[in-house]
C-alpha cells in the first residue's frame, strides 16, 4: 500500500483537492464537515488541539455518543479545540493515497499529524486494524517506539481496551474506564510536557500517574514455558499494578447541541444516557460488569435535555439509552413526562434494552402513543431455563411467553428475539429449544393478530470476554458453531419466521483480539499489512490475511479461543482492575457450573468490589452527594454507602 509517511499538504491544499475529487467517491458528505452545530475554533489562537477519532466510516462514528461527549467537554475549554476524524471508505482511501493526501479533520481540514493529541475510540475489537490504517493515513508512526517529540500523543479508550494488550505496541496511553474527567487531566499533562520540551519517556511517566491511565511502555510481560502469561513487570515507579479503572463521580451534563449530519447515519436521533451501569449480573455481559456502579439521571434533567436538543437539532426521535432501560427507577414517570411534554411535536421515543422480567403493561401503553409500531425486541439469550440459570438470566419460559402475548395484544406485529449459542455447558437440545421457543411465540402471535405476526430470531455466537465470570471458558469450535447454525437454519424457516446469524470466522476473530496478550500486536500488524481492515464488514473481512499473520508470527490462534483456562492462570488483563474482585468473578463462575443464580444486586450486595472503590471516590470528593444504587432495599430506596476511614 502507498504510505503517507510525511504529509506536506496544509488545509487549503486539502480543500482544493476535495473540490476537485469529492464527486468521484461515494457519499461525499462523509468528508466535508460544515454541519450544523459543529465547533470551529481559530486554529492559530488555540494553544492545544485534539483530534477525536472513531476508526470507522462517518455514519457509524457520528452515532457514537462517547466521542460526542468528549467533543463537547473539550470544546468548552477556552484553550483547547477538538475536531473529528473518521476512517474514509475504500474508494476515498485509494484516492487519498494516490494523491498523498493525509487524513484530516472535518472542521478545519488540518492534517491529523498536526494535532497535539489523537484520541481514538475503540469500543469493539473489529476497529483495531482500522486504527492502524488511520495512523498510517495520518503519517503517524504506527509503533510507539518509533514516535518522536513532534508526533501527536496517541491515546485510546473504550470497552475493548479493558484488555489493552493486543494494541499495546501502537498506543501511548490507554484510558481504562470513563473518560469525562480524565481527558482534561491528560490534556494538562501533555500541554506542560510540550512546553518543557523533554522526551516522550518523561511524558509516559507523567501520564502513568493519572488514575485510570495505562501506559504500556512502562510494563513488560513475561511468559511461562507453556506460552501462558507468567506476570507483568512494572518498569517504573509511576507504573501502578494494577491500573484501576476511572469512575466519574456523577454523569456529566447531557450533550444537547448535537451535530446534525449531512447524510443519513446509523442513528439519526437524540441520544440521552438516562442511566449508566447495570445490576443484573448476566455472566456473559462485559458491559454490565465493567460499567458498575449504576448512576441515574433525574427525570427533570432528561426532559430538559431533550427539549434543548430538539430546539438545537430538529431531530424527531430520541433514544433513552442505558444497558437496561426498564431498570431505570422512574422509567414510567420518565416516559410519561416525555410523552406529555412533547405530545404536540410527534416525538418518537426509543427505549432499547427492555427487560423481559421488569416490563409492564403500563409501560407498553405509554410507549404505544410515542413509538413506531414495528418490531419489539426481547433478549432471552438462551431458550431453556437450565441455560438461563447458567448465564444468570433467570427468566421463566412462561414469563417470556406471557410478555410476548402482551406485546402482540398491544399492537406490535413483530417480535425480535435475541439469543446466543455457545454458552458454557450448552447441548444441541438447548439449541433446538431456540427454534421451538420462536415457534411458540409465533403461534401466540398468530392467535392474537393472525398472519401479520412475525418472529425474527437473531442468534449470535458467545465469546467469553475479559472481566466477566466466563473469562476462563473456551469458545465453541468452528465445527460446533456450524453444526448449531445448520440446525437453526433448518428449523427457523417458513412463513412468519426469520433467522439471522453471524459468520463463525468472525467469532474466532473477535475471540483472538478480546482474549489475546501483547504478542497479538504483531498478528494485528501483519494482518493489516496483508490488507485486513474494516473487519466488521462481512464483505471486507479477510480471514486468510489473519491466518497468514498468525503463521508469520508463529502463534497458534486456538491458544486464544479453544483452551479452557484454569482459574489460577494469570490472564493477559489481570493488571487492569475493572473494580471487580477476581474472587467474585471466580465464585460466580463456579456458581454457574452448579446452575446457581444471583438476584439483582439492587436487592442484595454480593461484594463484587465496586463499593469500596466507590466509597473511596466519595471520600476524595467530599463536596459531592454520594449514593450507591448497588445496595437497595425491596422498596427500591437507595442506601448511602459508608465512608472509608481516612
Amino acid at each position: 500500500m502507498e504510505n503517507i509517511a510525511t504529509p506536506t499538504m496544509g488545509p487549503s491544499d486539502i480543500e482544493r483537492w476535495l473540490d476537485r475529487n469529492l464527486l468521484s467517491v461515494q457519499k461525499p458528505g462523509r468528508y466535508t464537515g460544515g454541519e450544523l452545530n459543529q465547533q470551529v475554533k481559530d486554529w492559530a489562537k488555540v494553544p492545544f488541539r485534539v483530534a477525536l477519532a472513531f476508526p470507522e466510516i462517518y455514519e457509524l462514528g457520528m452515532s457514537n455518543l462517547g466521542l460526542t461527549i468528549l467533543y463537547d467537554i473539550l470544546n468548552r475549554q477556552t484553550e483547547v479545540l477538538a475536531e473529528r476524524v473518521y476512517s474514509p471508505w475504500t474508494d476515498m482511501e485509494l484516492a487519498m493515497r494516490a494523491a498523498r493526501v493525509p487524513l484530516y479533520s472535518l472542521e478545519t481540514k488540518h492534517p491529523v499529524s498536526e494535532f497535539d493529541l489523537l484520541a481514538i475510540s475503540l469500543p469493539y475489537e473489529s476497529l483495531f486494524t482500522n486504527a492502524l490504517n488511520l495512523l498510517d493515513l495520518s503519517g503517524i508512526p504506527l509503533l510507539v517506539s518509533d514516535r518522536v517529540e513532534g508526533d501527536p500523543v496517541v491515546i485510546a479508550g473504550g470497552h475493548s481496551t479493558y484488555n489493552p494488550e493486543p494494541m499495546a505496541d501502537f498506543i501511548d496511553a490507554f484510558v481504562i474506564g470513563e473518560g469525562e474527567d480524565v481527558i482534561l487531566e491528560m490534556v494538562e499533562v501533555i500541554r506542560s510536557w510540550r512546553a518543557e520540551g523533554v522526551g516522550r519517556g518523561q511524558l509516559h511517566r507523567r501520564l502513568a500517574k493519572i488514575w485510570g491511565v495505562y501506559v504500556p511502555s512502562l510494563y513488560r510481560p513475561h511468559y511461562a514455558e507453556n506460552g501462558t502469561l507468567d506476570h507483568i513487570e512494572a518498569l517504573a515507579p509511576e507504573a501502578s499494578l494494577p491500573v484501576i479503572k476511572r469512575i466519574v463521580s456523577k454523569l456529566p451534563e447531557p450533550v444537547t447541541n448535537f451535530i446534525v449530519p449531512m447524510i443519513d447515519i446509523t442513528h439519526n436521533r437524540i441520544p440521552i444516557e438516562i442511566m449508566r451501569g447495570c445490576t443484573r449480573g448476566c455472566r456473559f455481559c462485559q458491559a454490565g460488569m465493567i460499567t458498575r456502579p449504576v448512576r441515574e439521571r433525574p427525570v427533570e434533567e432528561v426532559v430538559g435535555a431533550i427539549e434543548a436538543a430538539l430546539d438545537a437539532t430538529g431531530f424527531e426521535e430520541v433514544g433513552l439509552l442505558s444497558l437496561s432501560s426498564s431498570d431505570y427507577d422512574e422509567i414510567l414517570a420518565l416516559v410519561r413526562a416525555v410523552s406529555d411534554r412533547f405530545r404536540d411535536r410527534r416525538l418518537n421515543i426509543g427505549l432499547p434494552s427492555l427487560r423481559i422480567e421488569s416490563f409492564s403493561v403500563e409501560l407498553m401503553d405509554l410507549l404505544k402513543a410515542s413509538s413506531r409500531r414495528g418490531g419489539f425486541t426481547l433478549a432471552p439469550e438462551a431458550a431453556t431455563e437450565r441455560m438461563r440459570k447458567i448465564i444468570n438470566k433467570p427468566v421463566s419460559t412462561a414469563q417470556l411467553l406471557e410478555t410476548s402475548e402482551a406485546i402482540f395484544q398491544h399492537g406490535w406485529h413483530t417480535i425480535k428475539l435475541y439469543f446466543m449459542i455457545g454458552h458454557p455447558s450448552e447441548t444441541i437440545e438447548d439449541v433446538q429449544a431456540i427454534a421451538d421457543l420462536c415457534k411458540q411465540v409465533l403461534k401466540i402471535g398468530r392467535r392474537v393478530m393472525g398472519h401479520r405476526a412475525r418472529v425474527n430470531a437473531g442468534v449470535s455466537t458467545f465469546v467469553p470476554k475479559p472481566h466477566t465470570p466466563f473469562q476462563w471458558v473456551p469458545c465453541d469450535t468452528l465445527d460446533q458453531i456450524e453444526a448449531k447454525q445448520r440446525l437453526l437454519k433448518r428449523e427457523l424457516r417458513g412463513p412468519g419466521l426469520k433467522f439471522n446469524w453471524n459468520d463463525p470466522l468472525e467469532t474466532m476473530f473477535e475471540a483472538w483480539l478480546s482474549r489475546g496478550d501483547r504478542r497479538m500486536g504483531q498478528v494485528i500488524y501483519h494482518a493489516w499489512r496483508r490488507g485486513a481492515k474494516f473487519d466488521g464488514w462481512g464483505e471486507h473481512f479477510n480471514y486468510q490475511a489473519w491466518m497468514e499473520a498468525f503463521d508469520y508470527v508463529g502463534l497458534d490462534p486456538s491458544f486464544y479461543t479453544h483452551r479452557e483456562r484454569p482459574v489460577d492462570e494469570t490472564l493477559p488483563w489481570d493488571h487492569i482492575d475493572a473494580a471487580l474482585h477476581k474472587r467474585f468473578l471466580t465464585e460466580d463462575y463456579l456458581w454457574s457450573l452448579e446452575g446457581r443464580t444471583r438476584v439483582d444486586c439492587r436487592e442484595r450486595c454480593f461484594a463484587c468490589g465496586i463499593l469500596p472503590k466507590f466509597a473511596e471516590l466519595r471520600r476524595q470528593n467530599p463536596g459531592e452527594v454520594w449514593e450507591c444504587p448497588e445496595v437497595r432495599s425491596p422498596s427500591r430506596k437507595i442506601k448511602s454507602i459508608p465512608l472509608l476511614p481516612a
